[in-house]
């Protein structure tokens, strides 16, 4: 695919597959077509990598933080649940939202929490909401711990942002999805290894191996669920597209 900015004319040119459009530098679908490749630039050049939470590393873009705090809002848990801890960031985030609520809790869940990242986080002013809990996050004598620190009643919502192959993302819907409430979500972070298989830092089995083909496949053979993003609580641009690196990501329980 070859991308043409003309800033003189406005225009961006997209050939491809022995077509061209040209299309108005300024419209919806330039913005899509430029944030596609923006998604793929900035991920190989680790632009998720320049940003923390009240002093813990996120490894996130601001967009999808954000979209996270407007569903957090709205289904307002009374337990995350992620897997996947690296430096803690998602969870001191998480417990900041919790703590601004005034309840909940979050349980993180890691094959490894390396010491470094453990003594931060228990040092950490929020670390009181924090439940940390080392295994593999498949492993049924984990499963089965996340699942004692969850009381009945409580509105339960999880994030799946450990080992991204589809078999394991699989596994770990499979595994955590009846702790779901109903309106609440199971978001199966970072599909977007799907586009990034072909750039300097990705690898060519990531455009079929990826959360994205385990979300859906889940979806299809579980009707309680479907794919859905949070609604945008305030759009006043036209777009409904997300920039992220969670597409489908999104699984809503609805029963």
């Amino acid at each position: 695919m070859i991308v043409t900015l003309d800033t003189e004319k406005k225009t961006l040119s997209i050939e491809e597959n022995g077509k061209r459009r040209e299309l108005d530098l300024y419209s919806r679908e330039s913005f899509l077509a430029l944030t596609d490749q923006w998604i793929k630039i900035g991920w190989n050049e680790k632009y998720p990598y320049t940003f923390s939470w009240m002093g813990r590393p996120i490894i996130q873009i601001p967009d999808d933080i954000v979209r996270m705090q407007e569903a957090i809002y709205l289904i307002k848990p009374d337990v995350i649940i992620e897997t996947g801890i690296a430096h803690g960031g998602t969870l001191v985030f998480y417990a900041s939202l919790m703590k601004a609520f005034g309840r909940g809790r979050v349980i993180g869940v890691d094959i490894e929490i390396r010491p470094h990242n453990r003594a931060a986080l228990e040092a950490h002013e929020l670390f009181s909401c924090l439940t940390l809990i080392e295994g593999s996050s498949t492993a049924p004598d984990i499963v089965e711990k996340v699942k004692q620190l969850v009381n009945p009643g409580e509105r339960v919502m999880v994030i799946l942002d450990s080992c991204h192959t589809k078999a394991h993302v699989a596994a770990e819907l499979m595994a955590y999805h009846s702790l779901v409430s109903v309106g609440s979500y199971i978001v199966a972070t970072d599909g977007s290894m799907k586009d990034l298989y072909d750039v300097p830092r990705g690898k060519p089995e990531w455009k079929d191996d990826h959360p994205t083909a385990a979300a859906l496949e889940f979806a299809a053979s579980n009707p309680d669920f479907i794919v859905s993003p949070p609604h945008l609580g305030f759009n006043e641009s036209g777009l409904g597209h997300y920039i992220t690196h969670w597409p489908s990501a999104w699984l809503k329980r609805i029963r």
